[in-house]
């Protein structure tokens, strides 16, 4: 929401997490810039801990961090992406999860999660 300067996903966002639009500023999980809610991440820790750039490193994988994330989506995500960037490499996972967020019908950005496509509204489900 905050990359793409989408204030209605921000705005959704913040009431689904309980928190003000502007307390959604975000540039990462490893970044010093994350969302109040984020600060206190186990996720987040643990990987600064072992000093990992994510969980795809860690031979503890899957772990209660991630049996016990509390968003869904994010869960599925998780779940989905380690074992391929694991397979692939960081620099060939990067390329296709950038190829995998792209509109089908035009061509746009899309964010993980989207279920409607912000530029010309069609339905997508890329997670």
């Amino acid at each position: 929401a905050h990359r793409d300067k989408n204030e209605k996903f921000r705005a959704r966002l913040a009431a689904f997490y309980g928190c003000r639009p502007e307390d959604l500023h975000c540039e990462g999980c490893l970044s010093d810039v994350r969302a109040e809610f984020c600060r206190t991440c186990g996720v987040r820790a643990c990987a600064l801990e072992k000093n990992y750039e994510g969980c795809h490193q860690c031979p503890d994988w899957p772990c209660s961090y991630i049996e016990d994330f509390p968003v869904p989506l994010g869960k599925r995500v998780i779940m989905r992406t380690i074992p391929y960037w694991r397979e692939v490499g960081t620099e060939r996972f990067v390329e296709e999860e950038e190829k995998r967020y792209i509109c089908p019908n035009c061509g746009s950005m899309l964010f993980r999660g989207a279920k409607r496509c912000r530029e010309c509204q069609e339905k997508v489900d890329l997670d």
